[in-house]
């Protein structure tokens, strides 16, 4: 099989694309990314020569280079491209319309074009909105975004059901919890707070911190996907999680206690607009029809995952030590002065 991984160079595609390859030694890989911020080769530095890896440089939003691609035997695509920060969509809606639903659009007129058997659309939990202190969304609740981000990935998400009910695109959605692990950009809230707690940087949390999210470690993601691609039924939406909703004052005061720092460098910043109080899924569907569910508890993942960055400080260094940190300084640093 060919498999053409779009936004392969971030966090969640190159977790995926390493997963892939090891179980699947046979399958060629193809990833697109554009290389923005967040993309970074040094994530799959020990797979770059393998023969059946191929990395291309573009944008997702090139339908030549696209075409390019799928129409050299691609059989499936697995779509993770996307501007995926929350608080940069505040900043900046444009340009998460443009990759996240144009980008989109472009991958599913190419799929159809070449007649590909799978399109597997990578979406978030974000699209069903803020729930309250109970119940869970289910996949066939109401989308109802509240930040850029999440209505751009929303729209891209009734495109591709578009496209199935309209073309017989062989599509599936996929909407996943927040994931952790290795190679996660340090702007998200657990690689933010180890990498700023290893070196007695402040911890910025939003508001009172009692913000909850369900979490997943990123290989029981991959997993979830992988079951999906092979066995998953077109035109279907599944819900992915881990079972492991926390605060994120229960995320930092964990972090704090495992590298044995201080709560004083916790620091309460200005909430963010429209800011969702909690998000919850309901899996049940992905386990009953594919027989899918979380392998690692929330305790082994968090440990892997501090582990992680503690012994690969060198990956992380470098990526704070450039763009990110002048938009740290400019956004959090702004923040805890107002």
């Amino acid at each position: 099989m060919k498999i053409l991984i779009t936004g392969g160079a971030g966090f969640i595609g190159s977790n995926f694309i390493r997963y892939i390859l090891s179980k699947y030694p046979h399958y060629h890989i193809i990833n697109l990314d554009k290389l923005t911020y967040a993309g970074n080769l040094d994530n799959l530095s020990d797979i770059e020569n393998q023969p059946n890896y191929q990395f291309v440089k573009g944008d997702i939003c090139d339908s030549e280079l696209v075409n390019r691609i799928v129409k050299d035997g691609v059989s499936a695509m697995v779509h993770f491209a996307a501007e995926s920060h929350v608080d940069r969509s505040i900043y900046d809606p444009a340009i998460f319309v443009k990759t996240n639903v144009l980008g989109t659009q472009v991958l599913l007129e190419s799929a159809l074009k070449f007649k590909i058997d799978r399109f597997i659309q990578v979406s978030t939990d974000e699209v069903y909105g803020s729930l309250g202190k109970e119940g869970s969304s289910t996949e066939s609740s109401s989308l109802l975004p509240n930040s850029p981000y999440s209505a751009s990935k929303a729209s891209a998400d009734l495109l591709v059901r578009s496209y199935f009910e309209t073309f017989h695109l062989p599509a599936i959605i996929t909407r996943c919890t927040n994931n952790y692990g290795p190679y996660q950009f340090p702007e998200k809230l657990i690689p933010l707070f180890i990498t700023n707690a290893l070196f007695d940087q402040t911890l910025p949390i939003y508001g009172d911190g009692l913000y909850v999210r369900d979490w997943i470690y990123v290989e029981d993601h991959c997993k979830a996907l992988d079951v999906i691609l092979h066995k998953g039924k077109v035109g279907e939406i599944y819900n992915i999680g881990g079972g492991n909703e926390k605060t994120n004052l229960e995320i930092t005061d964990l972090i704090l206690k495992k590298l044995s720092k201080p709560e004083s460098l916790v620091k309460h910043v200005k909430d963010r607009p429209a800011h969702d109080r909690r998000y919850s899924l309901d899996c049940s569907k992905i386990g009953v029809e594919l027989g899918w569910k979380p392998d690692t508890p929330f305790e082994e993942g968090i440990s892997k995952t501090m582990d992680w960055y503690v012994a690969h400080q060198s990956w992380w260094q470098k990526i704070k030590s450039g763009e990110y940190l002048e938009y740290y300084e400019k956004h959090y640093v702004q923040r805890e002065s107002t």
